[in-house]
């Protein structure tokens, strides 16, 4: 049961991104986006699709918005169907601005012109720091092994990750449930758009949202890089008491559990 990792010129988490797929039990393989509009590659061989991080066509115009067009352009409706038949789709940092450009995320209609955006940083500059996210929704493919409010801690890095939308639309997440993350203080209080805990003014502290049908997933942090516990920047002395695994590997984890119980 293979997992679709998309690549493009200028990203740089692929391989981290299969590396914890494949600790998760199921096979993941790296595929440039060429391959997927020329037709060499059929989107429907996979059971998951996961756009990684980085910095896609130099982010040129603006973060995510050249690869999301080349996606557009000939894949658009393939993805909604991939979507519509329960398929997960997980977007982390550069994927979650390219399911936005798309309108894949929030993900309410087939209008894919973007109803909410990830903007520059307010602090105007790029943002690379371990942040602590509040789980704010566990009705979804990706986030079984949590509770809700549960802590996770993941390391951020972009620059233009601001969260926007307007009243109406921030509204609308919020009653469907379709915030997956937020950020907050270490003790898991709001972080109230408080830098650094917000690290780049997310209007009411949002890292991450979903859609209706909980099965597309786009966020700022970056699973893929806490995979194991020893890529936390501080753990226990006494490591045997530690699980092996960071908090990132729970939501590869879950993704991947999701499939085999319903694909397989």
């Amino acid at each position: 049961m293979n997992i679709l990792v998309i690549r493009a010129p200028g990203t740089n988490c692929d391989v981290e991104t299969v590396r914890g797929i494949k600790e998760c039990g199921l096979n993941a393989i790296t595929v440039h986006t060429d391959k997927l509009l020329e037709g060499s590659i059929d989107l429907f061989e996979f059971y998951a699709l996961v756009i990684p991080g980085g910095f896609s066509y130099g982010d040129s115009v603006r973060a995510g918005a050249i690869w999301a067009a080349k996606l557009n352009s000939k894949l658009l409706n393939s993805l909604r169907d991939f979507i519509d038949d329960g398929r997960p789709v997980l977007g982390i940092c550069n994927g979650f601005q390219v399911l936005v450009e798309l309108g894949l995320l929030p993900g309410w209609n087939d209008n894919s012109t973007p109803s909410v955006a990830l903007a520059p940083n307010i602090s105007g500059k790029f943002e690379c720091r371990w942040i602590n996210l509040r789980v704010a929704n566990v009705n979804n493919v990706f986030l079984r092994y949590f509770s809700k409010n549960s802590i996770l801690r993941l390391p951020i890095a972009h620059s233009e990750g601001r969260f926007i939308a307007s009243k109406n639309i921030l509204s609308i997440l919020e009653k469907n449930g379709q915030i997956a993350f937020k950020y907050c203080l270490p003790n898991g209080k709001p972080a109230d758009m408080l830098y650094p805990f917000n690290p780049n003014g997310s209007i009411m502290d949002i890292a991450g949202i979903m859609n209706p049908a909980g099965n597309v997933l786009g966020l700022m942090p970056h699973p893929e890089r806490a995979v194991y516990f020893w890529q936390l920047p501080t753990f226990p002395s006494n490591i045997a008491a530690k699980t092996y695994f960071g908090d990132g590997y729970w939501i590869f984890k879950s993704m991947c559990d999701y499939i085999i119980e319903h694909f397989q």
